[in-house]
């Protein structure tokens, strides 16, 4: 089986997100999503360190709902600050301890963090366990790091590493 599909979770998301990015449910979308979904794992095996093993799937549904809803509040959040002019902005640096081990993991809050408008994930230490974020508008950096944590972190510590998985 791990010979004609490497990542049988990577295989059902691309062609998912193939989908998406066609906007149409066609039959042959359909299949040429399903045969990316399939041909691309298979092609790209040698640089997969590990597989992907998905430990808490609620918690993954719940987690791309709450990501969802930041990205929308952000969306608002930012839009307003531009609006008000640059005088409001409160920028900063924070650095983020992280608890994560799991390189997918660390990946996607990385990534996460990047798509939520108003914050960047701007560089990962060597050990992997910080990352350094830049917030367009911060007036408190321990409450920017608790709500990462709370929000991101702690869901994907229990999607990929077990950890207070329910």
């Amino acid at each position: 089986m791990n010979a004609w599909l490497p990542h049988p979770v990577v295989t059902p998301v691309l062609a998912i997100l193939w989908l998406l990015l066609n906007d149409s449910a066609a039959p042959g979308q359909i299949i040429l999503g399903l045969v990316l979904g399939w041909v691309i794992p298979r092609l790209t095996v040698a640089f997969w360190p590990e597989p992907v093993r998905i430990l808490a799937p609620g918690r993954l549904l719940r987690l791309a709902g709450v990501f969802l809803c930041d990205v929308v509040a952000a969306n608002l959040a930012v839009a307003r600050l531009i609006l008000a002019g640059p005088a409001r902005l409160r920028p900063a640096f924070v650095i983020v301890p992280l608890d994560l081990s799991h390189d997918i993991a660390i990946s996607l809050l990385a990534n996460a963090i990047c798509l939520v408008p108003g914050t960047v994930s701007a560089q990962l230490s060597a050990d992997h366990r910080q990352l350094l974020v830049h917030a367009l508008d911060c007036d408190d950096p321990l409450q920017l790091i608790a709500t990462i944590k709370l929000r991101y972190e702690a869901p994907l510590q229990a999607i990929f590493e077990g950890e207070g998985a329910c």
